[in-house]
């Protein structure tokens, strides 16, 4: 699991390129505050060596909470900038800085 940040330097935001290896699985998301937690909006494409990946533009100078869904479990990103616990999840989130 990985995240890449590349910062914009003529718009207020960065593309932040979320990467999973899970070359069993069928389909992998991240969902965050940045999607409204929707599986939908967060879906991975698939790659051939098996890793799941996309690219997003998020608003910088922003703290977000996230976590893969990968065949409908939650997972953390341990590359995360930090974690912090959630009552309504009752378990730690990633938490992307940017």
């Amino acid at each position: 699991m990985s995240i890449k940040k590349q910062f914009v330097k003529t718009k207020p935001v960065c593309k932040v390129t979320f990467s999973v290896e899970a070359k069993t699985a069928n389909e992998a998301s991240v969902v965050g505050d940045f999607n409204n937690w929707s599986l939908e909006e967060g879906a991975l494409s698939k790659l051939k060596n098996g890793t799941f990946k996309a690219t997003f533009d998020l608003n910088k100078d922003a703290v977000y909470e996230f976590k893969y869904v990968i065949d409908g479990v939650f997972v953390n990103e341990p590359e995360a900038d930090s974690f912090k616990w959630n009552d309504y999840a009752g378990a730690e989130n990633s938490v992307l800085a940017i």
